[in-house]
């Protein structure tokens, strides 16, 4: 009987308890925290928001009370944004549901019940947000934090994401999976994350997660959601299989020659892994993903049969996990690293130290400057000796020479390098006076690179390089000098940056070129009204297209870069609009792609003009479509889609007044409707330099258009035109697949 009665109380008390925090709810008003009227349309409560959310956001705001009040702010508008919940409110005094009560009614609620000794990890239900997501706090994602560090940090690592809210028991359900997991998976070198969506409802939307809990991967910009049990195992599985399945190499008795064999192919030195587990590691295989870039991977199960004499020649211990780097050498590793229990630290230090080959060939602007930095003062200078030479076993020797000669003398200040004259002509050009000197010889010279624009300092060694005594004598004696004399390095010069030799150029242009033959043939197998001339003749449709036609005979247009030869004297730019949009985005052919460019009324004439020329040779491609979308019309739906491009467009902390008349004219935008990315063309906006033509009257004789305005030559006009300088070497890199991607959940409504 005793006990009934107080359970009877303890009911009251926890009744009294919650009628108190439902009353202290009726405190919060969402109208007063926007600061907008009852009657108020939805406009009104979006755009109250939006100056309320960017004053008072965490990043920007430094006030101790911010987060509590930019809290406040997204409830208000989660409450007044959706219909059902604000009439709730406007009826009953209450949304509906409880997340409208501020944390310090938590706290009143969390105190009283307290009192009674219970709280609420008597009942396992840890509905205060505080209390539950401890362990989440360091993981916690803001949109801007997102989109300037995770996303381009997705190209190093991969990232696992958990979307989660307040007074959501699914929420709890996976809770002791995720921690766990998490803190496993942090320390192989996954990322973690955690968004709270009702505090980040943008960066939610923005990740396509309309429910919560979800969980999702990113790597390399592109998002994957995980739908399957929440196991230990089964979010393993996921993380590894958003890695490439070509990150790590088997290596056997058979293969391992050739392997090793193809750092002068690749430039790379190569990393072999003895362990005694049958799969690769996933710890091994995140590592070869963060170092793709500078290294090759390959894995020895060392109880394998078929791997006893790979063992048996490095004498490997095949107890221990053992590393090795190989660099110029294939019969001894260049370093070795033993462990019994390899962790993530020990590799990165090993690997970190062993990046570059002894000489490496310069293959490519970012490795140039990785190799020879901008000396940052007078005491951190850095010196790179560079080796102009040849392909081929005429240069062999000098080549063997000079890396014998590295290995023997190189420090911390001091790099060696080597480059084929043959593939990066402007720079050897640049750096050699007499060429007829050093015609079919190996030339050597150090340089010291004075700032990022290309300015260097550099000595060039009066004879060709051999590799004999005398030569090793001679540059021995220059470098010793160097330490203590910087003006020996006589000689400046601009240098231009190195072409990129790994880049697939050739090979893809002959592949799209071929398929667009093939698509010709079968279109003309189908079709028998395909008479170009006809097509030619025939004007576009005034209503949604607008024809900026270029003369064939153009000048300006080089055989060698009419790869794709236009069908039309002129390029077909459809206006994108609802009533097409479907059609020219959403459901767009695989394969397919259209260029938009953007535009405003007053800049319309002069960037359709000047868009045709830049891409009227690729107008070839029957993959390619181009369509133009007026900014004045369709702001919001751009600025969406910048969100998804890192540094593109504004975030919360960036807003200024200035916002609403951001400049937007002259993006290009590559869309890929069938598989949701799309590629990014930022104006150039510098003056008139090299390249881009002086005068207008030369501009526009090259270019005709059906609704030709008035001519100008006006600073204003070139400026407008020049945002559109280089895009047509931007459309080289299009059809390349060279350019960064940037993925979305689903197109969103043009209107």
């Amino acid at each position: 009987m005793e006990l009934g009665r107080a359970g009877l109380a303890w009911a009251a008390a926890l009744l009294l308890a919650a009628l108190g925090a439902q009353a202290a709810a009726g405190d919060f008003d969402p109208y007063r925290v926007l600061g907008v009227g009852r009657s108020s349309s939805q406009a009104d409560i979006k755009k109250a928001y939006k100056r309320l959310a960017r004053e008072w956001h965490p990043d920007k705001n430094k006030d101790p009370g911010a987060e509590d009040k930019f809290i406040q702010i997204s409830k208000a508008y989660e409450i007044l944004s959706n219909e059902e919940k604000r009439a709730n409110f406007d009826r009953y005094g209450d949304a509906g549901e409880s997340q409208g009560y501020s944390q310090h009614q938590h706290r009143q609620f969390h105190h009283f019940h307290e009192g009674f000794y219970f709280d609420e990890s008597f009942f396992h239900f840890p509905f205060n947000s505080e209390r539950r997501d401890t362990s989440d706090e360091k993981y916690l994602l803001h949109f801007s934090h997102y989109i300037n560090e995770i996303v381009p940090d997705s190209f190093k690592k991969p990232y696992l994401i958990k979307i989660t809210s307040d007074w959501c028991f699914s929420c709890i359900h996976i809770e002791p999976v995720w921690k766990e997991v998490a803190q496993e998976l942090e320390a192989l070198g996954v990322g973690i994350g955690v968004v709270h969506a009702g505090y980040e409802r943008r960066l939610a939307h923005h990740l396509g997660a309309h429910s919560t809990p979800s969980l999702l991967g990113l790597i390399n910009g592109k998002i994957t959601f995980f739908h399957n049990a929440v196991i230990r195992e089964n979010l393993r599985q996921f993380v590894e299989n958003l890695l490439p399945g070509n990150l790590v190499e088997k290596i056997t008795d058979k293969n391992y020659i050739r392997f090793l064999s193809n750092w002068k192919k690749e430039n790379k030195p190569h990393v072999l892994l003895f362990d005694h587990m049958p799969v690769v590691p996933l710890l091994y295989k995140l590592i070869a993903f963060a170092y793709r870039d500078y290294l090759s991977f390959g894995y020895v199960y060392v109880g394998l049969r078929g791997t006893e004499k790979l063992s048996s020649q490095y004498n490997i211990n095949v107890y221990t996990p053992t590393m090795m780097i190989f660099k110029e050498h294939i019969d001894r590793p260049a370093d070795v690293v033993q462990a019994r229990d390899m962790k993530k630290q020990l590799i990165d230090d090993f690997l970190s130290q062993n990046k570059f080959l002894m000489v490496a060939r310069l293959t490519n602007q970012r490795l140039f400057q990785e190799l020879c930095p901008v000396k940052k003062s007078h005491r951190q200078r850095k010196h790179c000796v560079i080796l102009l030479t040849g392909e081929g076993d005429k240069f062999a020797e000098a080549y063997e020479a000079f890396l014998t000669f590295a290995v023997a003398n190189t420090k911390d200040t001091l790099k060696f390098v080597h480059i084929y004259n043959d593939r990066q002509p402007e720079f050897a050009d640049a750096l050699l006076m007499d060429e007829e000197k050093y015609r079919g010889k190996s030339a050597v010279v150090i340089l010291e690179r004075r700032n990022n624009a290309g300015k260097i300092a550099y000595k060039t060694l009066e004879e060709a390089w051999q590799g004999s005594k005398e030569d090793n004598f001679i540059l021995l004696d220059l470098l010793d000098q160097l330490r203590t004399d910087p003006g020996l390095l006589s000689s400046e010069t601009v240098l231009a940056d190195l072409n990129d030799e790994l880049a697939p150029m050739f090979l893809i242009r002959w592949l799209y070129s071929m398929l667009d033959y093939i698509s010709d043939c079968w279109d003309s197998l189908f079709h028998s009204n395909c008479d170009s001339s006809d097509t030619r003749d025939s004007p576009p449709s005034e209503k949604e297209e607008t024809a900026a036609k270029t003369e064939k005979n153009d000048a300006s247009f080089s055989k060698e870069s009419n790869s794709r030869i236009p069908k039309k004297g002129f390029v077909e730019v459809t206006e994108l609009t609802d009533i097409n949009y479907n059609s020219n985005l959403v459901r767009l052919r695989p394969g397919h792609m259209n260029v938009v460019l953007i535009l405003s009324n007053s800049t319309k004439t002069m960037l359709l003009q000047k868009f045709a020329l830049e891409v009227y040779t690729f107008t070839g491609s029957s993959s390619l479509h181009f369509s133009f979308l007026s900014l004045d019309k369709h702001r919001e739906w751009l600025e969406y889609l910048l969100e998804f491009a890192q540094d593109a467009a504004p975030i919360p902390n960036q807003y200024d007044k200035h916002f609403l008349e951001r400049d937007y004219t002259g993006y290009v935008l590559a869309l890929n409707g069938h598989k949701k990315y799309f590629c990014l063309f930022k104006p150039h906006r510098s003056g008139d330099e090299g390249g881009t033509l002086g005068s207008c009257e030369d501009y526009d004789s090259s270019l005709h258009t059906e609704a030709r305005g008035k001519s100008s030559c006006s600073p204003g006009s070139r400026f407008i035109k020049n945002k559109l300088h280089k895009l047509s070497f931007w459309m080289e890199r299009l059809l390349e697949g060279s350019l960064q991607r940037f993925y979305i959940p689903s197109w969103p409504a043009l209107d």
